[in-house]
């Protein structure tokens, strides 16, 4: 059972930082505006992004993990079949749907804190409001928020194994050259 900090984050990226995240994503990130999560290691886990990326592209994915072991970590648990158990609570459970319908309006609000995008207005991600169709969301969504906000990515934070236990992704330091 995962028990990470949960303290949220509003954190401008450093240049290290965002070094750091072009290691872990293997690419260079793209609109971050801040780091929303951290790991006991010090890394990013999770960025908040701009709702429209540099070149122009609408992009609803406001928090976004960045750490791979903690993505191979939701990886893990979405194969399980675990969002197909969790959409199938939400048509039978009125108090948590109504609870997620709130983590969707959040989400929606902590966007529209930084720009209103037309393309993407109402429209959250990981499948909120009616149902859960990326757990990446949800825990990148609970990390940055803390908890009580996003119920289902409380849930898979708490199911997955301590991501960070065997410590550093290793993206603090440069790749050795090959």
């Amino acid at each position: 059972m995962s028990t990470p900090d949960r303290t949220t984050l509003a954190e401008v990226p450093t240049e290290e930082d965002l070094a750091v995240i072009e290691r872990q994503l293997g690419r260079p990130p793209r609109g971050v505006v801040s780091i929303a999560h951290r790991c006991p290691c010090g890394c990013p886990t999770v960025v908040r992004t701009e709702p429209r990326l540099p070149d122009g592209t609408p992009f609803p994915t406001s928090f976004y993990a960045t750490c791979p072991r903690l993505t191979g970590a939701i990886s893990t648990l979405e194969s399980s079949g675990l969002m197909k158990e969790m959409s199938q609570r939400l048509q039978e459970d009125e108090e948590l749907r109504s609870d997620y319908v709130l983590a969707h309006e959040d989400y929606l609000r902590r966007r529209e804190e930084l720009a209103q995008v037309p393309e993407i207005a109402g429209v959250s991600a990981g499948g909120m409001p009616s149902r859960v169709k990326c757990l990446h969301v949800l825990v990148a969504h609970a990390l940055a928020a803390g908890p009580g906000v996003n119920p289902l990515g409380d849930e898979a934070i708490e199911a997955l194994p301590d991501w960070w236990a065997d410590g550093c992704c290793g993206a603090l330091s440069p790749a050795e050259p090959s």
